[in-house]
C-alpha cells in the first residue's frame, strides 16, 4: 500500500470519528428539540430560549401564546421554546 492510500484511509477514519462524535449527536438533539416543539399543547409550562417562563394559553401552526402573568399574554414562534418544565410557573 502506498503512502497516498494510507493518507486517504486516515482521512476517511478521521471523518468517521468526527461523524460519530460531533455530527450524529447534534442531529439527534435537533430531532428531539423539533419533536418537543411540535408536541406543545395548551397548559404546558415552558421556558423560552430567552429565559422567559410561562404557561401556553394557545397554539397555532407557527406560534404559541404564553401567559406570563395575570392578564399578560405574549406571542412567540414555536422555535423560541427551549424546554418544557413540570414546575408550576404561575
Amino acid at each position: 500500500m502506498g503512502q497516498s492510500a494510507m493518507q486517504i484511509l486516515l482521512f476517511g477514519a478521521m471523518f468517521v470519528v468526527m461523524w460519530f462524535l460531533l455530527i450524529r449527536p447534534a442531529q439527534k438533539k435537533q430531532k428531539a428539540t423539533r419533536a418537543m416543539q411540535e408536541s406543545l399543547k395548551r397548559g404546558d409550562h415552558v421556558i423560552t430560549i430567552g429565559g422567559l417562563h410561562g404557561t401556553i394559553e394557545a397554539v397555532d401552526e407557527s406560534s404559541i401564546f404564553l401567559k406570563v402573568a395575570e392578564g399578560t399574554k405574549l406571542q412567540f414562534d414555536r422555535q423560541a421554546v427551549g424546554r418544557v418544565t413540570d414546575s408550576k410557573a404561575l
